[in-house]
């Protein structure tokens, strides 16, 4: 990194390209410390025809090498964030981007898909390479028409014009712009950014992993309210340690990428706590996976249902609460009762809660009469926001986006959605 960016015996940079195959440690020292105000572009799947041979590779979960890659970029910015926060009051752009080659299309679509619409991807390729930039800037660019930078370097270099080749490729990359915003409905960053719908990379995957697992399930569910649901979504069946771990990160990366966070990129509380029973698991697997892939280390709490009359005694176990900022762990909103029991224990030894993590928010009435969710309700009495993986809108929109479902399920979901839902 010194040798990069140093005004005195190095290259005085402001940026470089990146192997990510090392993982995070050997990406750090680029973009935190004193370098919190440099950026770096991972390799993803670059423009020669040999990055086949690793970076097409298939993953276990059947995503390929880069698609995962592509899904770092996000967590590993909000890590460097997280470590080294930016001086700017503003939410600063992520600090990591994306090398993808534009002669690959397919790869580009899928990358931007995995990256998410903030990411910057470095696209390399078009013109001496025969990359087709009407076909990169539709695969790449995201919603807004932004968020990919186009080297042409022999393509202008050794033009015999090379002015009038380079107004030629500016009018080339605005004009396949106009088209991509024209085909999306002129829909901006802001709006995406809005939507409820749309999906984060750490979301979807949440999605294909909990029906992979069996968690969440297609059919006809009678729920305890009376209702007949075309889903159900069981947390006590994430039963393994591989489904343990990524159900842990989901959370973190859900918390990391919310109102939880402050401006200056630390969290807004100091204890995790998980209510006895579920919640007690989840808290656990929520510290580890906020210290392993964000480097926020905070405490971890939970209580016992009944009290011990030995030992060290009491319900609550683990950290100390008095005085400190918690954070309530657990996997869904019903009713709210335990939600508003834990607020009453916390508020009663000195403890102020500023938050609730869930994995699934069903976002639908509590009655026909009654406009507000559970989640609503608990957010609107406690005044902390609730903050879940994903929730009925996300789930609607992976299902028109999967081939793996047929209309016949998103019809379903979409109608109970249109009836119960808020």
């Amino acid at each position: 990194a010194d040798a990069c960016y140093e005004e005195n015996g190095g290259l005085k940079a402001d940026g470089v390209t990146l192997s990510p195959l090392m993982g995070w440690d050997s990406v750090q020292p680029f973009v935190t410390g004193k370098y919190s105000n440099k950026g770096a572009f991972l390799l993803c799947k670059t423009s020669n025809p040999g990055s086949n041979d690793l970076l097409a590779l298939t993953l276990q979960n059947r995503t390929t090498l880069f698609e995962k890659i592509a899904e770092l970029t996000n967590e590993w910015s909000q890590r460097a964030e997280s470590e080294s926060p930016s001086d700017s009051s503003s939410s600063s752009p992520p600090r990591l981007g994306l090398v993808v080659g534009a002669t690959d299309p397919q790869a580009l679509s899928a990358a931007r898909q995995s990256a998410g619409q903030s990411t910057w991807i470095l696209a390399p390729g078009v013109g001496a390479q025969g990359g087709d930039l009407d076909a990169a800037c539709r695969a790449g660019l995201n919603d807004s028409g932004s968020g990919m930078l186009i080297p042409v370097s022999r393509g202008v270099s050794r033009a015999s014009n090379p002015g009038e080749e380079a107004l030629k490729l500016k009018k080339g990359i605005n004009a396949a712009r106009a088209a991509v915003l024209a085909s999306r409905g002129t829909k901006s960053a802001a709006d995406d950014s809005n939507s409820s719908s749309s999906m984060a990379p750490y979301q979807r995957n949440f999605l294909e992993f909990s029906l992979k697992e069996g968690v969440l399930k297609f059919g006809s569910f009678v729920l305890k309210s009376g209702r007949t649901s075309p889903y159900f979504f069981n947390a006590g069946l994430f039963s393994s340690g591989s489904a343990l771990s990524k159900l842990g990160r989901s959370y973190a990366a859900s918390i990391m990428a919310s109102e939880l966070v402050n401006n200056d990129g630390k969290v807004s509380f100091d204890v995790v706590f998980g209510p006895a029973y579920k919640g007690i698991s989840l808290g656990a697997l929520v510290c580890a996976a906020l210290y392993s892939d964000f480097g926020v280390d905070v405490g971890f709490a939970y209580n016992r249902k009944e009290a011990k009359d030995h030992g060290e005694g009491g319900v609550l176990v683990g950290s100390s609460m008095s005085g400190k900022r918690v954070l309530v762990v657990d996997d869904v909103i019903t009713a709210g009762t335990a939600i508003r029991e834990s607020h009453t224990l916390l508020t009663k030894i000195g403890a102020t809660p500023v938050g609730v993590s869930i994995a699934l928010d069903r976002a639908e009435k509590r009655s026909l009469e009654d406009p507000l969710s559970a989640v609503q309700a608990v957010a609107r009495d406690l005044d902390i926001p609730v903050v879940s993986i994903v929730a009925l809108p996300q789930l609607q929109e992976y299902l028109k986006q999967s081939p793996d479902y047929d209309e016949d399920v998103l019809k379903l979901v979409t109608e109970y959605r249109s009836k119960y839902g808020v």
